[in-house]
């Protein structure tokens, strides 16, 4: 069921008596921006990310080194987990 412009009318009269002659363009505003950021994030679009840092000062890749494992001097006076002791 299309909404016709009558429907569009009455919806945007009854939005104009809730939020008053004041605050409707800021409501405008903050609508159109949210739906844009919604917009930017479905799509992938990051148009904002480039312009916040040049290239110069971009982050570069991290890049992840396998660490050692940890040895102790230490000997043990425990025995095996075989219960055998050498």
């Amino acid at each position: 069921m299309p909404f016709g412009p009558l429907e569009i009318g009455i919806v945007l009269l009854i939005v104009l008596v809730i939020f008053g002659p004041k605050r409707l363009p800021d409501l405008g505003r903050s609508l159109g921006s949210g739906m844009r950021e919604f917009k930017d994030s479905v799509t992938g679009d990051s148009k904002n990310d480039d312009k916040e840092l040049p290239a110069s000062e971009k982050a570069e890749p991290v890049r992840s080194e396998k660490a050692e494992p940890v040895r102790s001097e230490k000997k043990s006076d425990a025995t095996p987990a075989g219960g055998q002791s050498s």
